[in-house]
């Protein structure tokens, strides 16, 4: 991806933390990318230091070993637009929160720290810290509170001076492979103690030109006496960030460390496993009750129903049986009064032979 307005280069924060824009907030859960891409469009690493790994590595990305870094970048390349906002500005505010009560420096350098935001957090804080990046754009869009302490520069150039931290929160997946020894080189030589947070799968970004799982970045700092620090959980930030120390320890003492960290991972998972199949057979009985229950008010509907058609039927029935008596009552009706008239006319028959009786008995008296 490409911006009119910015320098080229491989170090930027185009996103802030791993593509967390996307998130609205601190805690949310990462989009997993599918990294399903043809082969071709993939090569794997070739530098020599991370060659040698035996652990599985998903070769980066082919993209433009130049990308720009500029105006457009920021507001286009990374979901909802990286600037200065109250999201943005809030996020950092609680990172710089969380690394002061967890590490107390006293100076802090953000490597790839874009617009500035986390060194004018943790300045507000009283912590001196500075901040670089690849990115004139990015750089120019620095807050004048912190303008003098963030400046142009590459993480493959020396860093000059020691700071008791320094933080690298998704940037080494945009450094290019033949590129990422001297990059790990530097920061390591310029401090004993790294914030580090890299995109393990998002393949998705244009720019992301090293992308490599957890234990190739842990191998390479290795090589440099980096150990990862099991005692801060930096989930906070990122699933996958993490706290690598320079130590000179005994190898005893380093298996120690993860075999405790480990022995204490393998307990949780066992204690969420058992308490996940616990919650599977309470769903499941209760999953149970309610199928008998609506087994039972199944039942219990199909005989309403059948109850409500031996009713409607017995109606319709009924309702015939009324239709016949009322045709019979008609029939009766009429019957009757044909015959009320039958017997209004006879009397008026029966008057005319007795006026002639009458007459007839006159006459013979007469």
């Amino acid at each position: 991806m490409s911006g009119e307005d910015g320098k080229q280069g491989p170090l930027a924060r185009p996103h802030g933390p791993a593509g967390i824009c996307s998130l609205g907030g601190i805690g949310g859960r990462l989009p997993q990318i599918d990294a399903g891409q043809d082969a071709g469009s993939r090569r794997w690493v070739d530098s020599p230091a991370m060659a040698d790994q035996t652990t599985s590595v998903k070769p980066p990305r082919s993209a433009d070993p130049d990308p720009h870094y500029g105006a457009r970048y920021y507001l286009h390349g990374c979901g909802p637009p990286y600037e200065r906002n109250e999201h943005w500005l809030s996020f950092f505010e609680q990172i710089a929160d969380s690394i002061v009560r967890e590490f107390h420096p006293s100076t802090v350098l953000d490597a790839g720290c874009a617009m500035g935001f986390l060194v004018e957090g943790l300045r507000k804080r009283g912590v001196e810290t500075f901040g670089i990046d690849i990115s004139d754009y990015a750089i120019s869009q620095v807050h004048e509170s912190v303008g003098e302490f963030c400046s142009v520069r590459s993480l493959t150039e020396p860093l000059g001076q020691r700071y008791d931290l320094i933080t690298c929160i998704e940037v080494l997946e945009h450094i290019p492979p033949a590129e990422a020894d001297a990059v790990i080189a530097n920061l390591c030589a310029a401090t004993d103690r790294l914030l580090l947070s890299t995109t393990p799968h998002d393949y998705g970004e244009a720019t992301h030109l090293n992308v490599q799982p957890p234990e190739v970045w842990s191998a390479a700092l290795a090589r440099e006496g980096f150990l990862r620090d099991l005692d801060h959980d930096l989930s906070y930030l990122t699933p996958w960030a993490a706290v690598y120390t320079r130590r000179e320890e005994p190898l005893p003492e380093t298996v120690r460390r993860y075999d405790r960290s480990w022995w204490h991972l393998r307990h949780e998972v066992a204690e969420v496993r058992r308490a996940l199949l616990e919650a599977q057979g309470q769903l499941a009985k209760v999953l149970s009750e309610q199928g008998e229950g609506a087994a039972g008010s199944k039942r219990e509907l199909e005989d309403q129903r059948e109850e409500i058609l031996r009713l409607r039927d017995l109606l319709i029935g009924k309702d015939a049986e009324l239709g016949t008596a009322r045709g019979r009552l008609a029939a009766l009706e009429d019957k009757a009064q044909r015959i009320a008239k039958l017997t209004d006319q006879i009397p008026r028959f029966l008057r005319i032979p007795g006026a002639y009786l009458l007459k007839l008995r006159a006459l013979l008296k007469g």
